[in-house]
């Protein structure tokens, strides 16, 4: 396997539970900038304009954290949800717990509690995508011979990226930066050298 670069979620997650009649909802995202960060807080803030809290936190790969009580006593929302990012080794991850007062206070000790069981619950709702070396390469199939490729890709740490059909079928995928010479190398006997592979750009990406 290759190494792992650093874990993120794919896409988005929700977790909701009640604790003393407050409903806490936990939204979980993949961002990648700070920009994209605060526009997804305000978009459940807008969502749920209703409630009492809107509380958050995010951490990105470069470093960069933030976190709101957004109106909850002092270190007992923003901080336990950033904390919560921090222990599960994920990065690029924005986190949004939204809070329905039920009439019942928590306390301090029972908010963080509550704020931490519901954004480790998002999380735990959300896929892991684990970040690797990669090399983009394009192929151009046959389509008799499309589902070969397919199965030569599915043994190898490869993804397909696009896929475009005319007279061929053109692959566009991405594969691990470690694997891409012995990638080559399966093509060429699978396909006795009729099937040419161009190896384009390395970047940072998911298998």
């Amino acid at each position: 396997m290759s190494e792992i670069l650093y874990s993120t979620i794919d896409g988005e997650s929700v977790f909701e539970f009640e604790e003393k009649r407050s409903v806490f909802i936990g939204y979980a995202k993949n961002v990648k900038t700070e920009s994209e960060a605060k526009d997804f807080i305000a978009k459940i803030r807008s969502k749920h304009h209703d409630a009492r809290h809107n509380c958050s936190a995010y951490l990105l790969r470069d470093g960069c954290m933030r976190y709101s009580d957004d109106g909850e006593p002092q270190g007992t929302a923003g901080i336990p949800m950033l904390e919560v990012i921090k222990k599960s080794g994920l990065v690029d991850v924005v986190l949004v717990v939204t809070r329905y007062f039920g009439g019942i206070l928590l306390g301090a000790g029972g908010l963080v509690r509550a704020y931490s069981a519901a954004a480790s619950g998002a999380l735990k709702q959300a896929d892991i995508a684990d970040y690797i070396k990669c090399v983009t390469f394009t192929v151009d199939v046959d389509y008799p011979q499309y589902d070969k490729l397919l199965r030569v890709m599915q043994s190898s740490e490869s993804r397909v990226t696009d896929t475009l059909y005319n007279d061929k079928i053109k692959v566009k995928g991405v594969i691990a930066s470690e694997s891409y010479v012995e990638f080559e190398k399966k093509i060429t006997e699978s396909f006795a050298g009729r099937l040419n592979v161009s190896f384009d750009n390395e970047i940072i990406e998911k298998i």
